[in-house]
């Protein structure tokens, strides 16, 4: 166990936006180094999706700072929850999984995490495990232990209550179970986004209502997608999935923009904040070129889920494509969300992107194999929809970048 305070905040603190309270958690701290006792650090997962994102990863990245400290991290699938659904941020109530889809995600959901988590170090724990076990009279006395008007505090609930829009019973209990996993687990730390921090501080609530020292919460910022401005999201397409192929997973993240570019640097890769900074004052000196680092970013977050190999052949085939000179610095953009629909019908793209002057001439420019999509010739006027970051080439000079 890491031993320098000092050292171990300063990780810990890396990305946060928040942690309540900085004094409980150097308590906890010197006491688990005077007890030589890990803290144990929980984060909990619905299994609302059966993949994750880089989005999900800031989390899992907290929490291997924490292994790296030398505690105990406990990832915890809501396979409970999951069958409520979290009403955090929705404006009318969440339909629930079934119990077979929860399943179907939490199996997958393991596969994933040990991309990033040592799983010798790693406690896999499903909330159902205590919440089946129980009774009625226990849930009673659970939902004793806070009221309404509390619940009501919390922003999206308000909203909804004051627009006169249904709030089912079952969404004010979601918190509750939330916090009761912490007294369950006797938790010293819990990790959420910033959107969960609402539920995460009636976990503190909760834990002293049980006789619990409260646990110390860490938020973390929700990471914005390839459009820089959005929470990186799947139903918004601009998500970068932790199980994409390597080629298109580098491809994308060669599309981010230069300042989320050190975003991503400072909440997903590995190197220290003294590496990153190093980065910055060599682009900004002239000595590195902002692609190179972007680059360099991209190959290791490519490696990380797909191994060193085929990270370089990932690099090796966009440089190919992309970078020896054939396309310009200056390609114009076209915003994808202009176009509706997974198929795009890629003569109306052409014209109103101003690549053609008609459809007639995109169709028969793509009848003549004159137009193409990160290197590989179209052939047809439907297509699916491309990942952002994609090239679109229309014969020899005209290019456009689709974000």
């Amino acid at each position: 166990m890491e031993k320098d305070i000092e050292k171990s905040i300063e990780l810990i603190n890396r990305g946060a936006v928040e942690v309540i309270a900085p004094d409980e958690l150097r308590k906890k701290l010197e006491r688990a180094i005077a007890e030589d006792r890990p803290l144990r650090v929980k984060t909990g997962f619905d299994p609302t999706a059966p993949d994750l994102h880089l989005g999900h990863t800031v989390l899992i990245q907290k929490m291997r700072h924490f292994q790296e400290l030398g505690h105990q991290v406990i990832f915890l699938i809501g396979d409970f929850t999951g069958l409520i659904g979290d009403p955090t941020g929705k404006s009318e109530t969440r339909p629930p999984l079934t119990p077979e889809q929860v399943q179907e995600n939490a199996a997958t959901y393991k596969e994933q995490i040990f991309k990033i988590l040592d799983p010798d170090k790693t406690e896999i724990a499903f909330n159902s495990r205590w919440m089946n076990e129980m009774v009625a009279i226990d849930m009673i006395r659970l939902c004793a232990k806070y009221t309404v008007a509390r619940m009501l505090e919390r922003e999206d609930f308000k909203q909804r209550f004051q627009s006169q829009r249904p709030i089912a019973i079952h969404e004010f209990i979601y918190p509750l179970i939330q916090g009761y996993d912490s007294v369950a687990l006797k938790a010293d730390i819990e990790l959420g986004g910033t959107d969960q921090k609402f539920n995460l501080l009636v976990g503190r609530h909760i834990q002293k209502e049980y006789g619990q020292e409260p646990q110390v919460v860490i938020t973390m910022p929700l990471l914005e997608g390839l459009d820089g401005v959005n929470k990186m999201s799947k139903s918004l397409g601009n998500y970068v999935g932790i199980t994409e192929d390597p080629d298109s997973m580098y491809g994308k993240l060669m599309s981010i923009s230069d300042e989320l570019m050190f975003r991503y640097y400072e909440l997903l890769s590995s190197l220290s904040l003294d590496e990153i900074e190093e980065l910055k004052k060599g682009i900004q000196a002239g000595r590195l070129h902002p692609k190179e680092v972007k680059a360099q970013l991209a190959t290791e977050l490519v490696a990380r889920y797909h191994g060193e190999e085929a990270a370089k052949r990932a690099r090796q085939k966009f440089e190919a494509q992309f970078s020896r000179g054939e396309i310009p610095d200056d390609v114009p953009e076209y915003d994808l969300s202009k176009e509706d629909g997974q198929k795009i019908f890629l003569p109306k793209l052409l014209k109103n992107a101003g690549l053609v002057k008609s459809t007639s001439e995109a169709r028969r420019l793509i009848k003549q194999g004159a137009v193409s999509l990160n290197g590989e010739k179209l052939s047809t006027d439907e297509i699916d929809r491309p990942d952002p970051g994609s090239i679109l080439k229309v014969g020899k000079r005209r290019f456009l970048k689709l974000v």
